[in-house]
């Protein structure tokens, strides 16, 4: 889990801020900065309030109120992927139920079930297109797709696998992002 500090330091380098530029316009010594961002020092009160408004950035994102730490809760999450197995779209059906239940009170859940389901959304509509081309080649006689139906299976079987994977990295307490997706569909 990421502290304030590195929060701090990473949002601050994302809006192109020297640690100076934001020392100035939060109003704060250079130095109490300097070890927030180190961790040496936590931000409370008006100091995390200067340093927010200086970021234009809501508290909330620094700050986790109220939310606990729930691996076992990431780890059903992520082994929620499975179900596409049995039941369509299950891979982000029960994911987005899972993901919308517990995204305000545990940490992790909200960017990784974002995280999931964005890669979902994707696979999930590549991978129909697979199997809707393949299955109309099998029906109109055209041979020359032969392999996407069996592809459509060994997608399938990866994206669980994978969620296996990450769900016994989780187990052993090494939070990972999913998978990289380039479009996303929940911010």
């Amino acid at each position: 889990m990421e502290t304030i500090g590195t929060k701090i330091s990473k949002i601050r380098k994302q809006k192109g801020m020297s640690q100076e530029e934001l020392s100035d316009l939060a109003k704060i010594n250079l130095r109490t900065l300097q070890r927030i961002e180190k961790d040496e020092n936590e931000p409370r009160g008006n100091t995390l309030k200067l340093i927010c408004d200086a970021l234009k950035t809501p508290i909330e994102n620094l700050v986790e109120y109220g939310k606990k730490e729930d691996n076992s809760y990431l780890i059903l999450l992520h082994l929620s992927i499975i179900s596409v197995i049995i039941i369509p779209l299950g891979n982000i059906v029960f994911p987005l139920i899972l993901w919308l239940n517990k995204r305000e009170t545990i940490t992790e859940v909200n960017n990784q079930g974002k995280n999931i389901l964005n890669f979902q959304i994707l696979f999930s509509l590549i991978n129909n297109l697979i199997l809707i081309i393949g299955l109309y080649g099998k029906i109109s006689h055209s041979y020359y797709i032969p392999y996407l139906i069996p592809s459509y299976v060994l997608l399938l079987v990866f994206n669980s696998l994978y969620s296996v994977y990450i769900a016994f990295r989780i187990n052993k307490k090494v939070i990972i992002n999913y998978y990289p997706n380039p479009i996303k569909f929940l911010n």
